[in-house]
């Protein structure tokens, strides 16, 4: 009998899904079988088709925005605004194709011609993260399709309905049913996906532990793609700035936009030591209003709980720790339920702690480092293995150059919020954040591969050099 995994809303407790285990061998035979087919149609079919998968969504649009709140604890705006990315993707992708994998043709010697094509890996393997059930899967799933690759979709364990309802929009859309499967499971139907012989590249988004691991199992397998996104631990830079208001708000919605939970969040603010006074107090004005409620509470909330109750526990204990070890709390982190994941958002100075932990606190828990100098505030953004997002807030133009040039992450702001990223520009970042395979607009490099061609129609060849003479007298006779 399959194993049963239920799916429970973080706001209620209330059982949203059940389903059975996939059969990992089975899914993967199904669409091993079927994506040569799929590759074999014209790209203008495969486009036409994710198109209807855009009016499908568009005609479930509040149905699949209620499920993501439901299933993630999101507020309900803020899923509206995931639904968006959703539809957005297919027009974005279609044009990261053309630029970044159309084909190219060249003149070369005697005629003939060299050719630039591209061609799809196979089958792909998406593991999708929770806090973006629907977006960052279609990310990879939309452009993997559209290069003509079978796709297997896994999602969180923790957001499988979700993931359920994206494929069965594929589906109706026409992408046909062995093309795109969906795998219900949970580490260990994951593990098997990678792992699997008959899957050509896996394409992944969530923690840096389980993405090291990954790669790790890939090191002796150099011919599979293998495309990362694991987080960050973000720094935002506050430096000289006379709207203290406007800096205030970037600060919090780049802390505590989703509860805290997206990659880009920002968890260290480092900020100039003659401005914390100022900016500080008005950064905790602001979290102290922020509405933290289900995802369909009326008045809308800023935040909705956190995934889960092992998640709340573990920010709770995490708090506690930088407390322990010299952390001065400036907004403490509060369980609001004793039965739901629902925090506050919570402000920590952490700048007397001798070692300060290069984590990723996945969660709405702002750590603040005061530093005296603009290289002393580079520096300490560079003072992470992570290299996602960072943000520069205030500063002149010069200092914003110093920043560009000299931090290290895949997004660099300025008076923007570290999160927010927009899909028509790359998304991924350096150390422990990515295996430098961005994705978003980029996506299109690792679903399919270049080939080079050179093509004559009629073979024309002679050997000019390193031949004997012909021997004329023994053809004489």
């Amino acid at each position: 009998m399959a194993a049963t995994l239920t799916s429970t809303e973080p706001a209620t407790g209330a059982v949203l899904w059940q389903g059975s285990f996939s059969d990992v061998e089975a899914e993967v035979a199904r669409v091993r079988a079927a994506w040569p087919s799929w590759a074999a149609q014209p790209v203008a079919y495969r486009i036409e088709t994710l198109r209807r998968f855009v009016n499908v969504v568009r005609a479930n649009e509040e149905a699949l925005a209620d499920l993501i709140a439901r299933e993630t604890g999101k507020p309900l705006w803020d899923a509206r605004t995931e639904v968006a990315a959703v539809m957005n993707k297919v027009d974005i992708s279609v044009a990261a194709y053309s630029e970044r994998t159309g084909q190219r043709r060249l003149e070369a010697a005697m005629g003939a011609g060299q050719s630039v094509r591209h061609k799809p890996h196979g089958v792909m393997a998406v593991l999708g993260p929770y806090n973006f059930p629907a977006h960052l899967p279609n990310g990879h799933i939309v452009p993997a399709l559209l290069a003509g690759n079978g796709v297997l979709f896994k999602p969180s364990e923790k957001t499988p309905a979700v993931g359920e309802m994206l494929v069965r929009f594929y589906h109706e859309a026409g992408v046909p049913q062995d093309v795109v499967r969906v795998v219900v499971g949970g580490p260990d139907e994951g593990k098997a996906l990678a792992s699997h012989g008959d899957v050509n590249g896996v394409l992944f988004t969530g923690s840096a532990a389980t993405g090291i691991a990954i790669n790790r199992q890939f090191a002796a397998n150099p011919g599979k793609i293998l495309a990362l996104e694991m987080g960050g631990n973000n720094p935002i830079i506050a430096w000289d700035t006379g709207d203290i208001a406007s800096a205030a708000a970037l600060i919090v919605q780049s802390a505590f936009l989703s509860s805290g939970q997206r990659c880009t969040a920002a968890s260290r603010l480092i900020v100039k030591e003659d401005l914390a006074g100022l900016l500080i107090p008005e950064i905790k004005k602001i979290a102290d209003r922020l509405i933290v409620d289900h995802p369909h509470a009326d008045p809308a909330p800023f935040m909705g709980p956190v995934i889960d109750n092992q998640a709340a526990d573990q920010l709770t204990e995490s708090f506690l720790y930088l407390m322990s070890h010299g952390g001065r709390p400036i907004k403490h982190l509060v369980r609001l339920s004793e039965e739901r994941p629902l925090l506050s958002p919570a402000i920590i100075d952490v700048t007397a702690m001798a070692e300060r932990p290069d984590v990723e606190l996945f969660g709405p828990l702002l750590q603040v480092i005061r530093v005296p100098d603009f290289p002393a505030a580079i520096a300490e953004a560079n003072n992470s293995r992570y290299g996602l997002s960072a943000s520069l807030i205030g500063g002149s133009p010069e200092q914003y150059n110093q920043f560009w040039a000299n931090v290290r992450c895949g997004i660099v702001n300025w008076n923007r919020p570290t999160n927010g990223a927009s899909s028509s520009a790359p998304f991924g970042g350096l150390g422990i954040s990515g295996n430098h395979r961005p994705s978003a607009y980029y996506a299109a490099d690792y679903c399919a591969y270049p080939v080079s061609s050179a093509e004559i129609e009629q073979p024309r060849a002679s050997i000019g050099v390193g031949l004997k003479d012909i021997d004329t007298s023994a053809m004489g006779e």
